[in-house]
């Protein structure tokens, strides 16, 4: 029987060698656990003290207490193969498998040492039986999340196709095509003086394999008018040769305007989605800690957003930081009002305000 007196655990401190690994019997993973024996897997990262320190230092504890339980850590970030695998989106992450290797219990976010330890006593008394009965509802859970995660895509696919009357996915941007067919689609829009929006799919590797289903358009660039898939570069080829205008075949009223002066298009960008967040980098490859944090709150939240890489654009950039008197980045917007960082962000989270917060969003 596991009997572990955690009030010890989070004063005991680590003992370091002359450099600088952690001296203790715990096991750095890189590859999945062999199967065969029971396995508690902690993610997690250099830059989250607590996954680093507290937990890392608990796992360590219980190496003596919990009898035929392997026990490991792996670094999220340098073995993603592997939070790929289990699905690990934030640290510190405790991953329970029994001995086929089957996930059998999740822990995310916690960082509470009687908590883990309570989740490494079930696993060690676990039984066969309840070890298929528990991988039983944990397949049913993941298929809910993935439910969940195609609903939330196909929701961001769609308002980024509407977010323009004329949309072009493509490698690069206008001002710097990443290839041929790209800077072409560009060069024939341009040409006749159409106005059209554009999103880099090189930047988010879920919208560009994403966007292929959704359409049932294999290949880049895709243009869209008015929600509507007109194809790709081909088709505007095909389009152009038959006569007419692309303007008058793709049924665009709109003109070319000028510049849009920066306030507006802050203001714009700022609403472009309930809840919309300011960046370094995308959700699905954060620049910075604070951004991947963010990122992480938003997604326990299971809420839908879109973001902004600030490190793509230096006007928004610093103009965004006048427009909302906020110096620093992430910064999170909820129906176009600023709701601050990451730090304001925390606290409304522990004291449960930014669920309420949230609400416009997770009701649309």
């Amino acid at each position: 029987r596991l009997t572990v007196d955690t009030s010890q655990v989070s004063v005991r401190p680590l003992q370091k060698t002359t450099g600088e690994s952690i001296i203790m019997a715990v096991q750095d993973l890189k590859e999945s656990p062999p199967s065969g024996q029971k396995t508690v897997l902690l993610f997690w990262a250099q830059w989250h003290e607590g996954s680093a320190g507290a937990m890392t230092q608990l796992l360590t504890a219980l190496e003596g207490a919990a009898q035929d339980v392997r026990l490991a850590r792996v670094e999220a970030e340098s073995v993603p193969t592997l939070s790929k695998q289990y699905k690990v989106t934030m640290v510190p992450t405790f991953i329970m498998l029994d001995e086929a290797g089957t996930v059998v219990e999740t822990l995310e976010g916690v960082e509470d040492s009687a908590e883990v330890t309570r989740a490494v006593m079930r696993l060690q008394t676990r039984t066969p039986a309840s070890n298929t009965t528990a991988a039983t509802a944990n397949k049913e859970e993941n298929a809910e999340e993935k439910r969940t995660e195609k609903e939330l895509l196909t929701k961001r696919l769609d308002r980024l196709i509407g977010s323009s009357e004329v949309m072009l996915f493509m490698k690069g941007n206008p001002s710097a095509s990443r290839c041929g067919f790209s800077r072409q689609a560009v060069e024939l829009l341009e040409e006749e003086k159409i106005p059209f929006g554009s999103f880099d799919i090189l930047s988010d590797e879920e919208v560009r394999q994403g966007l292929k289903k959704h359409s049932n358009w294999p290949t880049y660039p895709q243009l869209y008018a008015k929600g509507e898939l007109v194809g790709g570069l081909d088709i505007l080829k095909e389009m152009k040769e038959d006569g007419g205008t692309l303007r008058e075949q793709l049924e665009i009223t709109a003109v070319e305007e000028p510049p849009m002066p920066l306030n507006d298009r802050l203001k714009q960008l700022t609403n472009r989605s309930t809840v919309m967040l300011f960046m370094k980098g995308l959700p699905s490859a954060p620049r910075c800690g604070f951004s991947r944090q963010m990122v992480e709150i938003l997604n326990e939240q299971k809420v839908s957003y879109d973001a902004f890489d600030i490190l793509q654009d230096e006007q928004v950039r610093q103009g965004l930081k006048d427009y909302s008197d906020w110096p620093t980045y992430p910064q999170l917007y909820v129906s176009g009002d600023l709701v601050g960082g990451l730090d304001i962000v925390k606290e409304m989270k522990d004291d449960g305000s930014l669920s309420e917060v949230l609400a416009p969003a997770t009701s649309s």
